[in-house]
């Protein structure tokens, strides 16, 4: 089924109405008729099944035909902090992937080690909503302003705290077992937050500030990973049990 995606005031039922980009990618991309099936999400975790009246000009109206609450959504909610990286692409792709696995929301960090750039939150929101529709999702991750790693850490109220680094011993396969029990890790009112660094990885002050921060350093294996790699090693590994 095809997935679209409209704002929440764009749904009211019995009714949803599809406009704008979703509209002309419905119509001259797909090339849907009146009477076809689709899957709408709103980004705030609805979905909905319905099945086109009418097709306008710039618009078109569907029925509804069925609602789903929190439709793929993996039940713990993943904060993916990373450094920003100098090739935007990457950076790009390490959104992407990082939405379609299941993760709640994207901290763009500025760290010792990251050449300092302007954030692309249009570009990054854009990736985010076709992510989403690829997935099946009906959540919007948020991607936030770019954040100085201290800032991040000192801020950041998760239950569970992850930095992955290369000369911890802990396998992040094993970290959520190793940490003390928590009854809001595991449902959507908890969740948990990865820091992965830049090229060059944290420095040893960044990582002692994040241990202080109760971060636990963990092992994504032996081998050295890139950034946008790491990341989408790490989300796996902690959603992937959903």
């Amino acid at each position: 089924m095809e997935y679209f995606y409209a704002l929440p005031g764009a749904i009211t039922p019995p009714t949803l109405t599809i406009g704008g980009e979703e509209f002309s990618h419905m119509t001259h991309v797909m090339r849907m008729r009146e009477g076809d099936a689709l899957r709408v999400v709103d980004g705030a975790g609805h979905a909905f099944d319905a099945v086109i009246e009418t097709i306008g000009r710039r618009e078109a109206v569907c029925r509804i035909t069925a609602a789903h609450d929190r439709l793929h959504e993996p039940a713990l909610g993943l904060t993916l902090g990373a450094g920003m990286l100098k090739n935007p692409s990457r950076f790009d792709y390490l959104v992407e992937k990082a939405v379609e696995l299941g993760v709640s929301r994207i901290v763009p960090l500025i760290t010792e080690r990251t050449i300092p750039r302007q954030g692309k939150q249009e570009r990054w929101k854009k990736l985010c909503v076709a992510a989403m529709k690829q997935s099946g999702r009906c959540v919007l991750p948020r991607v936030d302003e770019p954040l100085p790693f201290d800032r991040f850490i000192a801020s950041c109220g998760d239950p569970v705290k992850l930095i992955p680094h290369q000369e911890a011993t802990l396998p992040l396969a094993r970290a959520l077992t190793a940490q003390p029990p928590n009854p809001a890790v595991g449902n959507v009112r908890g969740g948990a937050a990865i820091c992965i660094g830049p090229e060059g990885g944290f420095s040893e002050a960044e990582l002692d500030a994040a241990r202080s921060a109760g971060f636990t350093p963990v092992s994504l294996g032996t081998r050295r990973l890139r950034t946008e790699t790491a990341a989408v090693v790490a989300c796996a590994l902690l959603l992937g049990r959903d």
